[in-house]
């Protein structure tokens, strides 16, 4: 087994809610293996509440995470990402920066919960979009990353994203 931590940056347009629950069930369920980070495109500048709720109610830290945008990851001293995962169909769509280290990169699309109206809709929602980055994250996790040639890697990052949760 490789003893290498792969770099890994979850991207969405607000970097509030998918993208920073990708960030840190990346760094929990990936034990050392990985370190995440997540960004957006156009952040909206704070995490969303129901984004922190959900954290703290399945014990993930929330310390130090904030919405960031994805050009202090294209800056000079950034980090080298081995995979960016874009969570959100508008991020998948627009042009993004030049990441450092040539990262492989699917769309794992995640509808927003963000946008759902009323608060018991809405933790549903949220619960919802944590189980199925919980999914892909984990089936991503199961695999023998070091011993896959880059084609076959990127065809089963390409399916875990099409996976029906």
């Amino acid at each position: 087994m490789s003893e290498k931590t792969y770099n890994v940056l979850v991207l969405c347009t607000g970097n509030s809610a998918r993208s920073i629950l990708g960030e840190v069930l990346f760094n929990k369920l990936g034990k050392g293996r990985f370190k995440a980070w997540s960004a957006g495109s156009k952040p909206a500048g704070q995490v969303n509440p129901c984004a922190l709720e959900w954290m703290r109610a399945n014990d993930f830290s929330t310390e130090g995470l904030r919405s960031k945008s994805w050009d202090e990851f294209s800056a000079p001293g950034a980090p080298e990402f081995d995979f960016v995962f874009t969570v959100c169909d508008n991020a998948a769509g627009e042009v993004c920066p030049v990441w450092y280290g040539s990262p492989m990169t699917a769309h794992w699309g995640i509808p927003d919960p963000a946008h759902v109206e009323g608060d018991e809709a809405r933790r549903a929602a949220f619960n919802k979009a944590a189980d199925q980055l919980t999914r892909r994250i984990q089936l991503f996790l199961s695999l023998p990353i070091d011993k896959l040639d880059k084609l076959t890697l990127k065809e089963k990052m390409n399916e875990i994203g099409r996976t029906k949760d």
